[in-house]
């Protein structure tokens, strides 16, 4: 059995403790976080001991790896303790809110052969990998065009857009990756237009974004629009569209159940989509969850790592230098201004 500690005992990681629990190789070792109460109601539900701090767990023998679920401004922290440690981890995305600090903790880690996985969890979605495999068995010949559709059933509160660190780097980011995934490499060119449509006062005071549409292009001229909203009246809107030379694949959304009614007042009415990530993911966080398990126990790489974190966060900065300067923006711009 590998013996996981969680991190953070939050919704997410509340989440994540559960799934570790209820899978067939792997044990809820310990949890912690600072709101005490949080670590104590997750470990009393699964009997397990609650760290009184972070080094607890990072110096435990009885813990194998870690999950990390904390805030997003301790994450690359959290990664470079469970390196020195010499303990796996899975963390959460983004590695930070800062491309200039995720290249400073790959530099602290730099040399080192612990396993890291990022938490991007649409990648191990059953529809989204069934449509990559279809592209990689040549069901739709070459790729030419892919769309995401990302769009949240409704506002989150005011506090979460606080420190969530921007729609593109929180929201978004999860898009970036999943391009990526599909792809095969990281686009090149990004143009992005930037939105409050929803909300504008709230979104002017904190000086985000409510919604938002991306186009990107890889250097051999793949397309890839993504498109974000962070409400969407009718449910949670997650979809997929490969387009190729001969064929289009599609990831569509998920219900409760599929049934579609028929009267004389209407036509094709079914059940609204899941209603939110936990529901429409639980499959995907369920798979991420065994894929890190497996790739530790076989001592194999991580499907999504630390440098896959690094490149979506790439993108992301390169969308918003786009919103900025109104104009198309070479992805290596990016770099060129971080080192000046």
């Amino acid at each position: 059995m590998l013996n996981i500690a969680v991190l953070g005992c939050g919704r997410i990681g509340r989440m994540h403790a559960d799934n570790i629990a209820r899978h067939a190789d792997a044990e809820l070792a310990m949890v912690y976080d600072v709101h005490v109460p949080s670590a104590s109601a997750v470990a009393e539900q699964h009997g397990v001991p609650a760290a009184s701090s972070p080094q607890d767990i990072f110096s435990s023998g009885h813990v194998d790896a870690v999950l990390v679920a904390t805030t997003t401004e301790t994450h690359a922290d959290f990664i470079e303790m469970a390196v020195a440690a010499g303990k796996p981890v899975l963390c959460e995305k983004p590695i930070d809110l800062s491309l200039a600090r995720v290249n400073a903790c790959a530099e602290r880690i730099s040399g080192s052969d612990v396993l890291i996985q990022l938490g991007f969890n649409r990648r191990f979605d059953p529809g989204h990998r069934a449509a990559r495999q279809g592209l990689l068995n040549g069901d739709i010949g070459d790729l030419h065009q892919v769309i995401i559709t990302s769009r949240d059933p409704e506002m989150p509160p005011r506090s979460y857009y606080e420190s969530a660190g921007g729609l593109l780097r929180d929201m978004t980011i999860h898009d970036f990756d999943l391009a990526r995934f599909i792809l095969g490499e990281t686009p090149t060119e990004v143009m992005a237009m930037g939105g409050r449509l929803i909300d504008p006062a709230l979104m002017e005071e904190l000086d985000d974004l409510d919604s938002a549409m991306i186009v990107m292009r890889t250097a051999d001229g793949k397309q890839c629009q993504i498109n974000n909203s962070r409400t969407a009246v009718y449910g949670y809107d997650q979809r997929l569209e490969l387009l190729g030379s001969t064929g289009m694949l599609i990831s569509d959304n998920r219900k409760p159940y599929e049934l579609r009614r028929y009267s004389a007042q209407e036509s094709e009415t079914s059940q609204p989509y899941l209603h939110f990530f936990l529901e429409r993911y639980h499959e995907a966080f369920m798979a991420e969850i065994a894929a890190f398990v497996e790739a530790v126990k076989n001592h194999k790489p991580a499907e999504v790592g630390f440098e896959d974190g690094r490149q979506a966060l790439l993108l992301a900065e390169a969308a918003y230098l786009s919103i900025s300067e109104k104009r198309l923006v070479q992805v290596e711009e990016v770099f060129e201004r971080l080192a000046q």
